[in-house]
């Protein structure tokens, strides 16, 4: 089953078939423990729709719920920061946290700064090395229940965070900084282990980069990651947690202006946006 959100209402895909429903309160409709069980359900107050969905001016499928992200989950991401920050003298930072029982966790985005599908994300004005990270981000209820899937942008100013560990907020956290989308993804089980993540950044209509892995190449579990963030945190809408990356361009690339970035997931749908 996947949800789409439009303007005024819930778009469901499910078996094959759209449906569609006005919500009013997006919080409500998607804090729920069960929820693939409960949609399932009401389904029979659902209207039949009869549009197309690629017609749709979708938005990110969230309420005003807060992002939160984690980092060094893949050992590709661990040695990235380690060499972006070797000169700062933080290399060593990433080395242990990738190998802790304490994960790195960090507030990443509010609504207001996360852009729609086929939104505008932005790069910082005081940054000279930008990447797009694309990730799955899990939809967690209010109770701490994994509920649902999505794609997740977390953008990032490596020249920042390379300059000193302790600018992390700043490399992460701006207007711009973030997209979800298309839709969420729901499941009565955990997404498989086999999926797998794509990134493609177009620059003049060409690729610049590409590349994919799966997300069993993580070494945290996602409920792992869950329990933690819970652990002093209370979310009464529930919230979003991107699982990090293991997909991160070059050292020599950087997002410039006009630049398309388009990441894909199994299952979920291909999440594309715009660099302002």
């Amino acid at each position: 089953m996947k949800i789409y959100k439009t303007k005024n209402a819930a778009i469901l895909e499910y078996e094959g078939k759209f449906y569609t429903k006005r919500v009013s309160d997006w919080d409500q409709f998607l804090n729920r423990t069960h929820l693939f069980s409960s949609l399932k359900e009401e389904l029979t107050t659902f209207e039949t729709y009869n549009g197309n969905i690629e017609d749709e001016s979708l938005l990110k499928p969230m309420g005003s719920q807060e992002i939160w992200a984690s980092g060094v989950t893949y050992m590709r991401s661990k040695t990235a920061r380690m060499e972006e920050s070797k000169k700062a003298g933080g290399g060593t930072f990433y080395d242990r946290v990738y190998d802790a029982d304490r994960p790195e966790l960090f507030f990443k985005a509010t609504a207001q700064r996360t852009a729609d599908p086929l939104g505008k994300v932005r790069i910082r004005k005081d940054s000279g090395w930008d990447v797009p990270e694309p990730e799955l981000a899990l939809l967690i209820s209010s109770n701490g229940t994994i509920e649902g899937y999505t794609v997740g942008n977390d953008m990032s100013s490596r020249s920042i965070e390379g300059e000193n560990p302790l600018y992390l907020p700043q490399a992460k956290t701006y207007e711009g900084c973030a997209a979800l989308g298309p839709c969420i993804y729901l499941t009565d089980e955990p997404i498989s282990p086999e999926t797998t993540i794509e990134l493609q950044i177009f620059r003049n209509g060409k690729v610049a980069f590409n590349d994919t892995i799966a997300i069993n190449q993580m070494k945290r579990k996602h409920q792992d990651l869950v329990d933690y963030l819970f652990r002093e945190c209370n979310f009464p809408n529930g919230c979003f947690l991107m699982t990090g990356t293991g997909i991160i361009p070059p050292d020599e690339f950087t997002l410039q202006s006009g630049d398309e970035i388009s990441i894909s997931i199994e299952h979920i749908g291909v999440l594309t946006n715009t660099v302002a």
